[in-house]
């Protein structure tokens, strides 16, 4: 005897609750149990010790060693939860495994390999409380913490990687590859008119093709499949803020205030998932469904939004595989000098855009006392206003063939290894003495921000590089930037980086006024 088809904590609670970690585990463990469409796996632990579940659906499910053969599909990984407060995500993922493997979307198993994480933020999960997002449209039941157990916001360590989540995730990405990566969120700032936004990568050292691909094919069609199949309002993501000082002004639009509004994106750096996985030359998608829409509303609006891109991949795959591939050899094939940016600021759209304002109720939370937001949904008004939903580079650097560290006593070059390797990035060990023609950055001052952010104290260099001849050590490491993860390369190691090893400390040691940074740079 088979047992039921299984449902969420969402559903079963119609709403009110949302899952557990038990209740995830046990979804999956029945649904892996009653098809043979989905395989459970576990790709990493969270700090406290919880397995981190990783779905992969298919007819048959893809093999562990998809990247390594070549596939002739494109890999989808959509992954929920990294802000546990935001959980409307997690439920969508569940459903959706549910729909692929019993469901209706069974039409789509054989056209992509499909990896779900559920519950990804698996620690922050845990700690449900109903003084978490109060302002949040429920569930009522409350919601886990925006952070993980060591207080680390996930979405802002995919460059230093402290975490053990993060570290399992960019693992999951090394091994399996995928071609799309999806991030769910919920907002928790303006108040628009939209029931989800969504935005691609916004480093401008991303691939321009795929991110032209990107923002002009892919989320188009998906955003009008949303209108016209789901009857849901989307749009690129952002916040309103005031048009003098750009500073966020979230409700944007109060009587009487006649200041001159914007709507502005957020951030360029590789720190955050999307833009991470931009600059490893893959697709990637932000989702942030309304956090003033109901909690249901939301799940359902996550869930069509995460549906719509499947589908698209679907309808599009040797395209998808096209981009991506492309991407991976016109970087790795490239033979004249490139740069990339260390330095960004937004860009605007060249017309003003009609962006939808909305209005914001309010209803007492029962099990809590307090007032939650809620989303007038009759009200969207188009208003007039500059919209930047981009970055554009104001300073380069050429990006040169191999990056040098040599060996020293103080082991940094060991702590520097260690966390390429984490990346995915292949590093070389020099065998014997070798003497380099190079580059290297002549440090003028050294800046450490006045507040800690993450556990860390960003470092910043102001200087110039100098060319060199040097004589290189036996044991130095070697890293070089022609194959596919060499955007994440440059990112990482270059000095005057914004998100790379010397903005999170891990070269401080060797960090002074008049002094030299330890990595060398061999042009080609």
């Amino acid at each position: 005897m088979t047992s039921p088809t299984p449902q969420t904590r969402a559903e079963r609670s119609a709403f009110e609750e949302t899952s557990t970690y038990a209740d995830v585990r046990a979804f999956i463990e029945t649904l892996g149990q009653q098809t043979p469409r989905v395989r459970v796996e576990w790709f990493g632990k969270s700090e406290e010790g919880r397995d981190l579940p990783l779905l992969v659906v298919g007819d048959p499910p893809a093999d562990r060693n998809l990247a390594a053969a070549g596939p002739s599909l494109p890999t989808v990984l959509v992954m929920a939860n990294i802000h546990a407060g935001e959980v409307e995500g997690k439920e969508a993922v569940l459903h959706l495994a549910r729909r692929l493997a019993l469901g209706d979307l069974q039409p789509l198993l054989r056209s992509a390999n499909w990896l779900l994480v559920p519950i990804y933020n698996a620690d922050g999960n845990e700690q449900i409380g109903l003084d978490h997002r109060v302002e949040q449209n429920g569930p009522i039941g409350g919601v886990g913490t925006r952070e993980n157990a060591r207080g680390l916001d996930l979405n802002r360590d995919f460059m230093k990687l402290d975490s053990s989540e993060a570290r399992a995730l960019v693992a999951l990405l090394t091994r399996w590859n995928p071609d799309v990566i999806v991030d769910l969120h919920t907002t928790n700032g303006s108040y628009h008119g939209y029931h989800l936004t969504y935005g691609p990568p916004l480093n401008p050292n991303t691939d321009a093709r795929l991110s032209s691909f990107t923002r002009a094919r892919l989320l188009p069609a998906v955003r009008e499949a949303m209108r016209t199949r789901h009857g849901f309002r989307t749009y690129d993501y952002g916040n309103f803020a005031t048009a003098d000082a750009m500073d966020e002004d979230l409700e944007g639009f109060a009587a009487g205030d006649t200041r001159q509004k914007v709507w502005r994106t957020f951030d360029a750096r590789p720190r955050f998932g999307t833009n991470y996985a931009g600059i490893r030359n893959r697709i990637a998608i932000l989702s942030e469904a309304y956090s003033y829409l109901d909690f249901e509303r939301r799940v359902k609006a996550t869930e069509a939004f995460v549906e719509e891109i499947m589908r698209f991949v679907a309808a599009n795959a040797d395209m998808v595989l096209l981009e991506t591939r492309y991407a991976d050899a016109e970087w790795t094939a490239a033979d004249t000098p490139r740069e990339q940016g260390i330095a960004f600021a937004l860009q605007a759209l060249p017309k003003p855009v009609d962006v939808l304002v909305g209005a914001i109720g309010s209803l007492v939370n029962p099990r809590s006392g307090k007032a939650m937001r809620t989303m007038v949904e009759s009200t969207a008004i188009p208003t007039s206003m500059t919209v930047y939903d981009g970055f554009v580079s104001t300073a380069t650097r050429r990006v040169p063939a191999e990056y040098i560290m040599p060996a020293s006593a103080d082991g940094l070059h060991v702590i520097v290894a260690r966390k390429l390797r984490e990346h995915g990035i292949e590093v070389e060990t020099l065998g014997s003495v070798t003497r380099r023609s190079v580059e290297q950055f002549a440090i003028a001052g050294v800046c450490h921000a006045d507040q800690a952010f993450q556990g860390h104290r960003a470092t910043s260099l102001t200087g110039r590089f100098k060319r060199r001849e040097v004589e290189v050590p036996a044991g130095s490491l070697v890293v070089r930037t022609n194959h596919r993860l060499g955007r994440l390369v440059f990112y990482l190691l270059e000095p005057e980086s914004d998100d790379g090893l010397t903005t999170w400390n891990f070269l401080d040691a060797a960090l002074r006024a008049g002094g030299t940074h330890p990595i060398l740079k061999s042009l080609p």
